[in-house]
């Protein structure tokens, strides 16, 4: 499925795709740019700029969200490589909320710990673990998808996915204890 000048019809089924996947795809960007927000906005508008100008096409070899997934995963390494380069000594990374917003005021405190007990514990995680278990949990891909979405063996995957889910079960258990 490319979006070709002449092929409105298939622009078209492109845009409800895109439509249909963007919030999956803004949680996935957040994700890929360290929870900035500013940063996944610009990485998930470069990825529909190359989706819609032809730069990236769907195969068709994979569900459209594992292809999407994959080329926002690439955009935002792309989009880190130019910001390493032109900001050599200067790097920032900016905490900002997990995937969602934070919980309403009226969820109560124990919600607001809980969510913030899990926004530490997944913050613990090294980057790849995070990046399949956020892939598998919150997206409900299967591991191999995620494999594909990051461009890793199934094997790795699998092992980031039982090491992530491991050290955020020590984490949440360590945070608990704590209170």
């Amino acid at each position: 499925m490319t979006a070709n000048p002449g092929d409105q019809a298939t622009r078209d089924e492109l845009l409800l795709e895109l439509a249909a996947c963007h919030r999956d795809a803004y949680a996935w960007a957040l994700n890929c740019c360290r929870r900035n927000r500013t940063d996944a906005e610009d990485v998930l508008q470069e990825t529909y700029l190359k989706v819609l100008d032809g730069r990236a096409r769907f195969d068709r070899r994979s569900s459209f969200t594992t292809w999407l997934f994959g080329v926002v995963r690439l955009t935002a390494a792309d989009q880190r490589r130019r910001r390493f380069l032109r900001d050599l000594i200067s790097a920032r990374v900016v905490a900002e909320d997990l995937l969602r917003d934070p919980p309403a005021a009226d969820a109560g405190v124990d919600g607001a710990q809980r969510h913030a007990s899990l926004e530490r514990a997944l913050a613990s995680l090294s980057h790849r673990q995070r990046e399949v278990v956020v892939l598998v949990f919150y997206n409900e891909m299967t591991v191999e998808e995620a494999a594909r979405v990051m461009a890793i063996s199934v094997g790795a995957a699998r092992q980031h996915y039982a090491r992530g889910k491991a050290n955020l079960r020590q984490a949440l258990a360590a945070f608990d204890t704590s209170r």
